[in-house]
């Protein structure tokens, strides 16, 4: 695996006639007529209920977090909702939909009997219409009292039972784009297959121009989109989204997935950090946890080292001290990341070898160890590297058993950090041949698993040991490769340059340097810009 780790004003208010079942004496004292809003900064959101117009107005917003991911604000919309219209079935669809964390978490057996109760109780209020039968019979599809089904199945049958919603309902945008969603969800138990992807993206892309101010739609292009492959098709909604919801951190911060795919790393760096201010502003009015402040910081943190700022990627490891809402734990876990990150990317190899192993359980230092491993072989400590494998190997066994204790799903096999601590480890001890086809068993394997947009390539770790080896015209072949998946990374293309230069091919190595340039910060300080300056000097 890779680690990575107020109030709103209503501004604008519509009316779309929706029709309800006869007869019912719910209908005789409530209008028929449902009201549509824009949440101001959160997006443009229709969702006719047959709630009480004051609850139909909270309704709007609460959908509007749910979008957005931002579970707990919306949690707390939806009841409200329910107190405002003890009788608006959907409030308690809301309050079940926002524990379900789609793409972020699972949620146990506690949560899931939560979610159920509230829809069991959404499902016995008279009066809803047909399609708000459909949301809370999909609904409890997920949350069925069955302890036998896996992860993977109540994903699916809560799919399939969007499926058919949206099938029913082909003007309601909001059952395509959780349909959508729901779709993405699956794609994250089975990754190598970018069916479940394409498919969503089939159904979201024309929504984001027949409805621009959607927040889910953009927000689940983005989502589905987030693969090495799928990138460029989600460029226009990234940088559509955070202006579709700029009250929402995880909008303002969602398009760097994007950025970070296609080595935008200004735009990552300007939407990092206007993510971190409003989560922290969330977090200490009590509306959302650390995690979104912590998450920007991940990427910001990548953002800054491959656009050059070395000194700025340090200074984030002290400054996660300050996160407001962070526990201890949280806060040393994304130290441990941020420093092996920083090491490795840095090529700082007797500090990576020495990283401090922090106090946080062993599932959760795989990252240091692995890192350590790589930093000692390549300080040429071959007992140290050999020790530090065995610990990531522990690590990666007792964060696999956590996760299979947690229902998720394990691949099989050796890891992919583990195939590249061991061809450092078989390049200290001076076994160039067997080095280089582990590291290409490493990158292969990565390939088709779709690595994480925030981790150094196998590819570039194969085209590095290629270099190490005098073999620079491979190496280039390599970080060429690596570039096409990984766009713009600092490294890649300073590797490249190297290799060409070393190959003879000056005009190459020079053109690699000139790109290296354009993706430099105006206060970019990593050393390796000055041998680029002097090479582009040269005529």
């Amino acid at each position: 695996m890779r680690w990575t780790c107020g109030v709103l004003s209503i501004v604008g208010i519509f009316c779309l006639g929706f029709s309800l079942r006869a007869g019912t004496e719910r209908q005789s004292q409530y209008s028929a007529v449902h009201v549509g809003v824009r949440a101001a900064q959160l997006g443009k959101i229709n969702f006719p209920t047959s709630c009480s117009p004051a609850a139909q107005l909270t309704m709007q917003k609460g959908v509007a977090l749910l979008h957005s991911f931002q579970y707990q604000q919306s949690e707390q919309t939806f009841g409200d909702a329910a107190q405002q219209d003890p009788h608006c079935a959907m409030a308690y669809w809301g309050k079940a939909m926002a524990l379900y964390h789609q793409l972020w978490d699972f949620p146990g057996p506690h949560t899931l009997r939560e979610g159920r109760e509230d829809l069991e109780r959404a499902a016995k209020i008279e009066g809803t219409t047909e399609r708000e039968r459909e949301y809370i019979s999909a609904a409890l599809a997920f949350y069925q009292d069955n302890s036998e089904l896996s992860h993977e199945a109540r994903a699916r049958v809560y799919s399939e039972a969007m499926a058919k919603l949206y099938r029913d309902t082909p003007k309601d945008i909001d059952a395509a784009a959780f349909y959508g969603l729901s779709l993405i969800a699956l794609a994250e138990y089975n990754d190598r297959d970018l069916a479940d992807r394409e498919k969503a993206l089939a159904i979201l892309s024309p929504l984001l121009t027949a409805d621009p101010d959607h927040p889910g739609v953009a927000h689940y292009i983005i989502h589905a989109s987030d693969t090495p492959e799928l990138a460029p098709k989600g460029l226009e909604a990234a940088r559509m989204y955070a202006k579709i919801a700029p009250a929402s951190s995880h909008a303002l911060h969602m398009p760097a997935h994007i950025f970070t795919r296609l080595g935008l790393w200004q735009e990552s760096i300007d939407s990092n950090i206007a993510a971190m201010a409003a989560a922290a502003k969330d977090t200490q009015m009590h509306m959302a946890d650390a995690h979104y402040e912590t998450h920007a910081m991940d990427f910001l943190d990548y953002a800054y080292l491959q656009s050059g700022q070395e000194a700025k990627a340090e200074n984030l490891v002290t400054a996660l001290a300050s996160v407001p809402g962070a526990g201890a734990r949280t806060i040393q876990n994304m130290q441990a990341i941020f420093e092996a990150r920083n090491a490795l990317e840095l090529h700082h190899w007797k500090a990576a070898a020495a990283l401090n192993v922090r106090d946080i359980p062993l599932r959760d230092l795989g990252i240091t160890y692995w890192v350590k491993s790589i930093g000692a072989a390549r300080s040429g400590d071959v007992d140290s590297a050999k020790q530090d494998i065995q610990k990531l190997i522990e690590a990666d066994e007792a964060s696999n058993e956590h996760e299979k204790d947690m229902g998720n799903k394990i691949d099989p096999g050796e890891g992919v950090e583990q195939r590249e601590a061991e061809a450092w480890l078989a390049y200290a001890e001076g076994k160039s041949g067997e080095a280089v086809k582990i590291m290409r068993q490493a990158a292969e394997r990565e390939e088709s698993e779709h690595m994480d947009s925030l981790g150094m390539p196998a590819r570039e770790m194969l085209a590095d040991l290629l270099l190490e080896l005098k073999q620079p015209s491979e190496a280039l072949i390599e970080y060429q490769a690596a570039l096409n998946i990984s766009p713009n990374r600092f490294d890649s293309l300073y590797g490249a340059a190297r290799a060409a230069e070393s190959a003879g091919k000056s005009q190459e190595a020079r053109d690699y340097f000139v790109r290296l340039a354009k993706i430099a910060a105006p206060g970019a300080d990593r050393p390796e810009l000055q041998e680029m300056k002097v090479n582009i000097a040269k005529k």
